[in-house]
């Protein structure tokens, strides 16, 4: 996970190209306009900066974790994938979710607006999933729905990756993953935010197990085989969020503890000085090269 913090001139391209370097098989950033404790910092565009990646990179796999309709529109959102999945040679994919409550919720609204309440994010989420699955599917899409439309949108040629990118869907909530399991190549977890703060790695390990238990059973509604879908952790929000790259043998132990679980991907955080995400980029380096032969052992 690279925030995108850098100006590129100044180690952004860098950042990236080191994480081909080392091995990684895939790099995100986040889809905010800005996030909790970097504010009031420097933030850029997801999109761009998936743009520019793309452009110096050859073999990492690209995505957002997550984008949401927070402040994004299905017709606008897939032309612009459509451009980057183009750009990249077909090495996107797109992290989807309901999106939170925080200034991404509340950056657009007007007047005496309020912001979406959680059920009206979970039915805009539903909508928002289905019509980009479509605009990413078919060259030209009219749709009418409670929240969105479309009008002749056209996306020709469409993605280089066919039907189309895949989709990596955010979810714990049994709408969320009914999506995931209808619409998703990939499901993504943080965890258990209600055990966060309170709650031990053990707690944490055990909920995620429970979370792959309901996507199983999402997915033997919809007919699939919960196997297709890959299970994406992203590190950071757990009770023990520095413990993976407190070192070496720490991220082995962690990593896995969760792929007995089923996790297939896990996600850290490039170490940012001074930040919530602070870490010993040497150890992290470490990892990233050590890591695999020993858990493949």
């Amino acid at each position: 996970m690279i925030l995108p913090v850098r100006r590129w001139s100044e180690g952004g391209r860098e950042v990236w190209q080191r994480a081909e370097q080392l091995g990684f098989h895939a790099a995100y950033t986040y889809d905010h306009l800005s996030w909790r404790t970097f504010r009031d910092g420097p933030w850029f565009g997801a999109v761009p900066t998936l743009t520019a990646a793309a452009a110096a990179t050859s073999r990492l796999r690209l995505g957002t974790l997550v984008t949401s309709p927070n402040f994004r529109h299905p017709v606008t959102l897939a032309k612009e994938l459509i451009s980057l999945d183009d750009v990249s040679g077909g090495r996107v994919t797109l992290g989807i979710g309901a999106g939170g409550s925080g200034f991404d919720a509340t950056a657009l609204l007007r007047g005496a607006e309020e912001a979406w309440t959680p059920r009206e994010r979970a039915d805009r989420f539903g909508e928002f999933v289905a019509l980009l699955d479509r605009l990413l599917t078919e060259d030209a899409v009219t749709y009418e729905g409670r929240y969105y439309s479309a009008r002749e949108a056209r996306n020709i040629p469409g993605c280089v990756q066919r039907p189309r990118l895949p989709f990596a869907v955010a979810a714990t909530g049994p709408r969320g993953l009914r999506l995931a399991a209808r619409y998703g190549q990939a499901w993504v977890t943080t965890g258990d935010p209600k055990i966060y703060e309170t709650g031990t790695p053990a707690e944490s390990v055990a909920a995620i197990g429970r979370q792959i238990s309901r996507l199983g059973e999402a997915c033997a509604e919809s007919g699939r085989d919960v196997a297709e879908l890959d299970k994406i952790l992203l590190t950071g929000f757990t009770p023990d969020p520095g413990r993976p790259l407190s070192s070496l043998d720490a991220f082995v132990d962690f990593a896995g503890e969760h792929a007995r679980l089923g996790v297939d991907e896990i996600v850290l955080h490039w170490p940012i000085p001074d930040s919530v995400f602070a870490a010993d980029l040497a150890v992290f380096e470490k990892i990233a090269t050590d890591a695999l032969a020993q858990l493949s052992g």
